[in-house]
């Protein structure tokens, strides 16, 4: 049996497509399905079931899906062990990031992981933390930091940190930073109106769910998906918008802009959590714990700075 002729089998079962596999594992879908259909010769048996919808596992694929996900766990882990005799980690990381933890961690990140593991390899992709949940159980991503991720049986979660959430406005000319604008009460909010992610965006949940805990919804503007936009229109008078301070300071104009805390119900900063998390159906490998422990100690050291 060839090893990569079973990547590429359970890349296909786990995406449920040729076409996504083909395109994660970045070679031509023909080559893919070819080799996917020399393993099913070799074994005699019909491992997916081809559809206009994309691919399903036979009872023979799951099976062997179960079986493979160990075999390339463990040719991982040799590796890893093997590199470790000669003192280097090594292996590919695939990370995902949200594009506003991205701005603030990509950069710093990177420079430590070549530093510490100059044999490994790291990939980071941006995404809304719900895509990335579902990279994490495709294993499209190893690792990934989510927004307010919701429990799941096929996860590791790991708290990272909190960040405060901040009303966003634009400055008015000649309104000085200090002394900074008192908190705003959430109640308030109700009264702006809001730029803000398209749902099940982790952001826009938080706020409608803190809104509807005092009998309010949150007055929606235009719903936009990606910090750049929602800062850019804010600056053009379209509207407010509820983002993190590092969001905001690494904007490309981080003056133009106000930000105000928002007091919660409980007079509270309203603050969103954020946790690594790698999937329970793969163990870690031991670059990919490092990776994780590198991310905290870097997320610990860049808020320190900020």
């Amino acid at each position: 049996m060839d090893l990569k002729q079973l990547e590429y089998f359970v890349r296909v079962a786990e995406l449920g497509s040729f076409t996504r596999a083909a395109q994660a594992l970045d070679i031509a879908q023909p080559a893919l399905s070819r080799q996917v259909r020399l393993l099913e010769v070799e074994l005699r048996q019909t491992l997916l079931t081809r559809n206009g919808r994309g691919a399903t596992t036979t009872e023979a694929g799951k099976l062997l899906l179960e079986h493979g996900r160990g075999i390339l766990h463990q040719v991982a882990r040799a590796r890893d062990e093997l590199a470790l005799m000669r003192g280097a980690l090594a292996g590919h990381v695939s990370l995902g990031l949200p594009p506003s933890v991205s701005r603030l961690l990509a950069v710093p990140l990177t420079r430590a992981f070549r530093q510490q593991m100059p044999e490994a390899r790291l990939s980071i992709s941006e995404a809304l933390s719900v895509a990335m949940q579902t990279s994490l159980l495709t294993g499209h991503l190893d690792i990934a930091v989510l927004y307010e991720p919701a429990p799941s049986p096929g996860l590791e979660l790991t708290p990272l940190t909190s960040e405060e959430l901040m009303l966003v406005q634009i400055r008015p000319p000649g309104l000085q930073e200090d002394p900074p604008p008192p908190p705003i009460p959430l109640a308030e909010l109700v009264a702006l109106p809001l730029v803000i992610p398209s749902r099940p965006n982790a952001i826009r949940m938080l706020v409608e769910s803190e809104m509807a805990a005092i009998g309010s919804r949150p007055n929606i503007e235009l719903e936009i998906d990606g910090v750049s936009a929602i800062l850019d229109l804010v600056a053009d008078g379209a509207g407010c918008a509820i983002l993190s301070r590092h969001a905001v300071a690494r904007s490309t104009r981080p003056s133009a802009y106000t930000l105000r805390s928002i007091s919660t119900r409980n007079d509270t900063p309203l603050m969103i959590k954020l946790c690594t998390a790698c999937s329970a159906l793969r163990p870690a490998t031991r670059t990919q714990r490092a990776t994780l422990e590198l991310i905290r100690v870097t997320m610990q050291e860049v808020l320190q700075l900020a």
